[in-house]
């Protein structure tokens, strides 16, 4: 029997994505460049607007000429001329004087304010009357008030957002770098795995983690490739990853992690092009029998076989060191969480950090946490769960009514 060593805890093995480095980047169109990780940073080299604009229809003004209007006593101004959209008005105004502009229209000089149209009345062709006072800057955007000039708009290492792509539309960057998105290879192992269009007999299972781990690779902003079923056969495996790893910049080994006389996952790694196992197992449940390994500076994990185990440390684990190839420069080791009660008491053992399934839903205008139990190996605890509650090491479990901090799955 093959046994564990240098297992470690879930903060330590976190610290190991730091000694691999990013993806090569690229220079992509920024219409198409939603989700990607920007590899530089994105600095206005104008003032966004460039020039004082209205955010109404209306009359813009000299905000003293309508100080003390009523609709018991209007203000009477008079018309001075009118803005066209797209053009600089190529007149002033003067206290007592306005002219007519359309939301979005440049003010004329002299001009620090914008009177609704709902306030206003015309008097004639020369002359209207307001009805209410207009406060300097009024329904006016001012020139560079969304971005200024030499600011940094967009960090490098963050994702793009769809809201970023218009503020590069604003720039005129039709062009922007990017790192390329990481490829990862998956290999699922097992005499007993076989492919989802055949049809299992007597001791066979059809290979899920292939697909949900492709599923969540693609989610998370990476390029799965699907390098097939391999049998428990050293040599078979052996040939498969180093063609694989060739083609890819993260490996994943789905089966074969734990400990086992079948399974050749470690003397695989072992035997690779310049490898290191940098450990072999983390103390978490689920997923204690996790390896990773680095062969040409690129990372290669041992997930469990069980498939809710698998996508749980995909979650946890993997997905930080994914990011850290992406070129994500944001904390990737914190989640965005959800507060929730928890419906009952949860065990959890001294020394290891717990996962444990929970169910969300409302309950009294709190959302309540509803542990879903069951083992590693049965997909339905991950699909009637949709979030995980962390249970830390020194942590010895959890008391139903107390506060808990859930990260959505």
């Amino acid at each position: 029997m093959k046994s564990f060593f240098n297992v470690i805890s879930l903060s330590n093995a976190l610290k190991y994505k730091d000694l691999f480095k990013p993806v090569e980047n690229e220079s992509i169109e920024f219409s198409k460049s939603c989700n990607a990780v920007l590899a530089q940073d994105v600095i206005s080299d104008i003032d966004i607007p460039d020039f004082d604009r209205s955010t109404m229809d209306g009359y813009a003004l000299c905000a003293e000429s309508t100080f003390g209007a009523s609709n018991s006593n209007p203000a009477y101004i008079n018309i001075a001329g009118s803005v066209t959209m797209g053009e600089k008005p190529d007149f002033k105004i003067t206290t007592g004087n306005a002219a007519e502009i359309p939301t979005g229209g440049m003010l004329p000089s002299g001009a620090n304010s914008v009177v609704m149209v709902e306030h206003t009345e015309i008097v004639d062709s020369t002359m209207i009357e307001v009805y209410k006072s207009a406060a300097p800057q009024e329904n006016v955007i001012k020139k560079g008030e969304d971005f200024k000039k030499k600011e940094v708009l967009l960090k490098k290492g963050g994702k793009l957002k769809t809201q970023d792509i218009g503020v590069l539309a604003a720039l005129g960057k039709t062009h922007i770098m990017v790192y390329k998105k990481p490829v990862v290879g998956i290999i699922s192992t097992g005499d007993e795995i076989i492919s989802p269009d055949k049809q299992p007999v007597s001791g066979q299972i059809r290979d899920i983690n292939t697909h949900t781990l492709s599923s969540m690779i693609n989610q998370a902003g990476g390029i799965s490739i699907q390098a097939g079923i391999v049998k428990d056969d050293f040599n078979k495996l052996y040939r498969i990853c180093e063609k694989t790893l060739k083609n890819c910049d993260m490996l994943i080994i789905s089966g074969g992690s734990s400990v086992g006389t079948r399974d050749y996952t470690t003397d695989v790694l072992k035997k690779l092009s310049d490898s290191k196992i940098i450990f072999q197992g983390i103390s978490i449940s689920p997923g204690k029998p996790t390896i990773l390994a680095k062969a040409d500076n690129k990372p290669i994990w041992g997930l469990p076989g069980h498939v809710a185990s698998a996508m749980i440390v995909f979650k946890i684990v993997v997905n930080p060191f994914l990011s850290q190839l992406q070129g994500v420069i944001e904390n990737t080791n914190k989640w965005p969480e959800v507060t929730a009660i928890l419906t009952r008491n949860i065990s959890s053992a001294h020394g290891r950090t717990d996962f444990i399934r929970v169910k969300l839903s409302r309950k009294n205008n709190m959302i309540a946490a509803e542990p879903v139990l069951g083992k590693s190996g049965l997909i339905n605890t991950i699909t009637r769960g949709n979030g995980l509650i962390k249970i830390d090491e020194n942590t010895e479990g959890l008391k139903k009514g107390s506060e808990v901090q859930i990260i959505p799955f």
